[in-house]
């Protein structure tokens, strides 16, 4: 199986992969009490995201419930970020989310998956970070493929899979997403 430096394989039956599953069921503990509370409760989802990530965030965060997750404590956000509702962020491979980015409804930011080879299929979880630069807009229902970065300023067009990096000041869009034109800075 080809990986690179940015590649984490977590095989099953191991110490790593007993650690993945605990994080998972802390994750969806507290992505369970996110999600019963409201738009009108952003004070308290901003402190139970935090609790999630491991990390403060800033009172410019926004996220609108519901949100699910894998893990939460390799998500990493920056300042003045808006998270719509019903996105699933599989972060196992590492999020990192910067300022001023836009993350519309039913989005997925998937960093983890299996082999592709029937045989290793159940073998292991393979992890690739998403990458995320600043004022970037990613549009309802797009998903993003873990070993993604997406550069500084761009957009997602919606509905868009995401399966290559996306240059900066680019709108791309389609399965898979494509450049369709450069965006003026």
């Amino acid at each position: 199986m080809a990986s690179d430096d940015r590649t984490r394989i977590i095989p099953r039956r191991t110490p790593e992969s007993a650690a993945m599953t605990a994080s998972v069921k802390r994750a969806m503990a507290l992505t369970a009490a996110l999600n019963r509370l409201t738009f009108d409760d952003a004070a308290q989802v901003r402190a139970l995201f935090s609790d999630l990530i491991g990390k403060t965030v800033d009172d410019g965060f926004l996220l609108i419930p519901p949100f699910f997750t894998t893990g939460g404590t390799d998500i990493s956000v920056g300042r003045n970020v808006f998270i719509n509702q019903n996105c699933t962020f599989y972060d196992l491979g590492g999020l990192d989310i910067a300022d001023d980015v836009m993350i519309g409804p039913n989005v997925s930011l998937i960093t983890s998956g299996h082999p592709i080879e029937p045989a290793q299929r159940r073998a292991c979880v393979v992890a690739k970070p998403i990458v995320i630069e600043r004022n970037v807009w990613i549009a309802a229902g797009a998903i993003v493929i873990g070993g993604v970065t997406i550069g500084e300023n761009s957009v997602v067009a919606a509905g868009s899979v995401v399966t290559r990096d996306v240059p900066p000041n680019s709108l791309v869009g389609g399965n898979p997403a494509r450049v369709i034109r450069s965006i003026a800075g």
